[in-house]
């Protein structure tokens, strides 16, 4: 029988939002792991409110929000107001009733600001990590380390000389004024992006075209492949192995040696040396290419080391994960602080989705 193409008028609707949600669809898992960590940083978020005025909007309800945006790769915050407008699924997750208002983005936007204070980022990247279900499922003994190139939001006529030169026009010619850079040498020193200025120029490789980037960092553990550890800084030549430091201190703090694989950017004696004077292994591709390696027999001859060169390939997904589905390829914010806080997040959310699989198949 054919159905009715009629139209629906009723005025009321009597089914709750929780039971338009399907038991087994996968929000459900990472929300309650995400109210879990969110309960755990409720005394941070007191912490950056007053007490007077009026009510904004809740951090809990930030937080989900963005979460929304990076698992659906939703592009702006306007795109995600107007999901939050008729998408049931989100509004469930974010905590906003059916006939709730939904926020303006710029009020959106300028209450996320607010979070960058607290380092609320990082803050509940540890919480995710800190779930009693996420917790069994890491190692404290075994890592690896590896860094990505983050694409700033400025082009490459926003470089210029930090000093212009003598006789120029200023700039006149509009915002996207023709340039010509052709036999300019240009660099760190002696350039500058108007736009972004934490952006630096840097060259992945020989052969490749140098952009204003940052760079990010990452620390996996090596039995379930979460992030436990992510920042990000300025591009250096030195950059990935400082940052590698200082994440693997505070997990080489305990009696027997922990093991740290990375590829042969990482493969340098002074990084090796100081991995050794903290109690770390370092199981470091080797670099021979024209060079002698900081990695001998010592360390390649025990079967730990083949399995960690293996095992640490993994990070890639999670920074696949970050660049493309949480959109970082090309970040839409400027400046250091508010990029890395950023990329911290979209790490914590990778662990969300990456977590509630893995405890799916455990169970």
């Amino acid at each position: 029988m054919r159905g009715s193409d009629k139209r629906p008028g009723e005025l009321f609707s009597y089914v709750d939002l929780e039971q338009r949600v399907r038991c087994d669809h996968p929000l459900r898992a990472i929300r309650a792991l995400t109210d879990t960590a969110l309960a755990m940083l409720s005394g941070d978020f007191a912490a950056l409110y007053s007490g007077l005025g009026r009510p904004s909007i809740a951090p809990e309800m930030l937080l989900r929000a963005m979460l929304l945006q990076a698992f659906y790769s939703v592009r702006s915050e306007r795109q995600l107001m107007e999901r939050l407008e008729f998408d049931l699924l989100f509004r469930w997750f974010v905590g906003l009733g059916i006939d709730d208002a939904v926020w303006d983005h710029s009020t959106f936007s300028k209450n996320r600001d607010r979070l960058l204070e607290g380092e609320i980022a990082a803050r509940f990247l540890s919480a995710v990590l800190a779930h009693p279900r996420i917790k069994r499922l890491l190692s404290n003994e075994h890592f690896s380390v590896d860094g990505t190139l983050i694409e700033a939001w400025a082009s490459m006529k926003s470089f210029k000389p930090k000093e212009p030169p003598v006789g120029s026009d200023g700039g006149s010619g509009g915002r996207n004024a023709p340039s010509d850079f052709r036999g300019e040498k240009r660099s760190n020193q002696t350039h500058r992006s108007t736009t972004d200025p934490d952006a630096r120029l840097y060259r992945k490789g020989p052969g490749m075209e140098a952009k204003l980037c940052f760079i990010g960092h990452g620390l996996m553990e090596n039995r379930s492949g979460l992030i436990v550890d992510a920042r990000l800084t300025r591009v250096s030549g030195h950059a990935e192995r400082l940052a590698a430091l200082d994440m693997i201190e505070g997990f080489a703090d305990r009696p027997r040696a922990v093991t740290l694989g990375a590829d042969k950017g990482y493969d340098a004696a002074d990084f090796v040396e100081e991995l050794r004077t903290i109690n770390v292994r370092a199981h470091v591709a080797r670099n021979t290419n024209g060079r002698r390696s900081a990695i001998d027999r010592r360390t390649t001859r025990h079967p730990g080391y083949a399995k960690s060169q293996r095992i640490r390939k993994r990070i890639e997904e999670a920074f696949g994960w970050i660049k493309t589905v949480a959109g970082l390829r090309k970040t839409k914010l400027r400046g250091l602080p508010k990029v890395d806080w950023n990329f911290t997040f979209a790490a914590a959310a990778y662990n969300l989705v990456r977590a509630q699989k893995l405890i799916a198949v455990a169970t």
